[in-house]
């Protein structure tokens, strides 16, 4: 709690100090008087409202906070509601005649005042208001100021009532379309050979919704009297890696997050199971719940709706690059974990920054076991870092990839046909 003398406050006490010297002076007794009770309005009246501190004691207010929705992608709105409840008459006292103001991140007020709405009643007031998601990451919201003056305008409290709470931002995201002659159809056909598995090569489980029905067994449907699908892997959705290398520059960072997002999520609609590698998280407290999730796990939309907010809750904390070399051995590692799971042939669809001998040589060992398609950013305007991207370009279509430059801040859709278009 924060008690003070407002402004009038402060008058009324130096003009009472001044009257009573006067008084002294002049052996006015009347002038004292008047000089003591100016003093003692200011005294008092600080005693009063410290007392009615709504953050202390048996008859605090409590403080609910809700926010919503909660992630939400960074460009898009959230709602706010703040509801203080008075429990007892006591804390009803407390309550009435309180002003309230809400602090929250930069990045969710943009560095202007929150506008909010309040509704009040006897036992309880709900202050309202949206934040604007700025950029991606975590971002704190209050704790709630309230701030309480004397009747006669001459003391104020301020104090905080309950915990700040956290709005998770997640990378803004665009649909993408799925062609599936391009990215599955030919693919699929290219690592299955000429032939298409029989039952023999499968084991059977009952269908599930969302399961492609072109997997279907008609015949054992037919004998069991009920839907049986092919359960192996080769018969359904290739697997899908979306290789993410994060550049330094900020603009550029939070666009290629935002592409790797929209891809991982457009591959996981078409139905098949994604993970996201690639970029490093801030260190966290072992057994957290960040710590518990796996970041290199695949996840497929049939497991629920929860598994798009697992990809994305893995986008939240990825940071910037420090240097070059750290950039290049974060590539590295998650060429190496590409290379090292048993993925079934999977898809790798990779966001690139020009890349050095080692980083080229890891990703061309890639393209031994998986189709690799790869956007390479051009880090800048100046000519030799186009002709920079370019030449990882043609390394990676040597190596069997397919890629094609894209400039961070372009349309992500059309960065994406661009990609598809590169197969012809």
């Amino acid at each position: 709690m924060r008690l003070r003398p407002t402004t009038r406050g402060w008058g009324l006490a130096f003009a009472g100090v001044a009257v009573m010297l006067v008084g002294v002076f002049l052996g006015s007794v009347d002038l004292v008087r008047i000089g003591s009770l100016a003093l003692l309005l200011v005294v008092g009246a600080a005693i009063g409202v410290g007392l009615l501190d709504p953050g202390r004691g048996r008859h605090r207010l409590s403080i609910m906070r809700s926010t919503t929705p909660n992630p939400v992608h960074a460009g898009e709105e959230a709602l706010v509601d703040v509801v203080i409840t008075a429990t007892d008459q006591a804390a009803r006292v407390r309550l009435a005649g309180l002003k309230f103001a809400e602090q929250a991140a930069t990045e969710l007020s943009a560095g202007r005042p929150l506008r909010a709405r309040v509704a009040r009643s006897a036992q309880r007031v709900t202050v309202s208001y949206t934040v604007q998601a700025a950029r991606r990451g975590r971002w704190p919201l209050g704790p709630l100021v309230v701030t309480r003056t004397d009747p006669f305008g001459v003391a104020r409290t301020t104090a905080t009532l309950g915990d700040p709470a956290e709005v998770v931002v997640w990378p803004a995201v665009v649909p993408l379309p799925t062609p599936s002659d391009v990215l599955v159809g030919e693919p699929d056909r290219v690592a299955l050979g000429a032939r298409t598995p029989s039952t023999d090569d499968a084991s059977l489980r009952d269908y599930r919704e969302g399961d492609d029905l072109r997997r279907v067994h008609w015949g054992s449907s037919a004998r069991r009297g009920a839907l049986m699908v092919r359960s192996d892997e080769r018969a359904g959705m290739r697997p899908v890696s979306v290789l993410l290398d994060l550049p330094a520059r900020a603009a550029a960072l939070e666009w290629s997050i935002s592409l790797a997002a929209s891809m991982a999520l457009a591959m996981l609609d078409a139905g098949h199971p994604v993970r996201l590698v690639g970029g490093a998280a801030p260190d966290v407290a072992p057994g957290s719940a960040l710590a518990r999730r796996s970041p290199v796990g695949f996840v497929h939309a049939r497991t629920g709706p929860a598994v798009r907010a697992a990809l994305l809750d893995r986008t939240v904390d990825l940071e910037a690059p420090r240097t070059s070399e750290q950039a290049d051995a974060e590539l590295v590692s998650a060429a190496h974990l590409l290379e090292t799971t048993d993925a079934g042939g999977e898809i790798v669809l990779a966001v690139l920054g020009p890349l050095g001998g080692t980083a080229r040589a890891a990703l061309a060992h890639v393209a031994d076991t998986a189709q690799g398609w790869a956007v390479v950013r051009a880090e800048g305007p100046n000519p030799a870092q186009q002709r920079e991207a370019e030449h990882t370009v043609h390394a990676l279509q040597r190596a069997g990839w397919r890629a094609c430059v894209v400039v961070p801040g372009e349309d992500l859709v059309a960065c994406w046909l661009r990609l598809l278009g590169s197969v012809r």
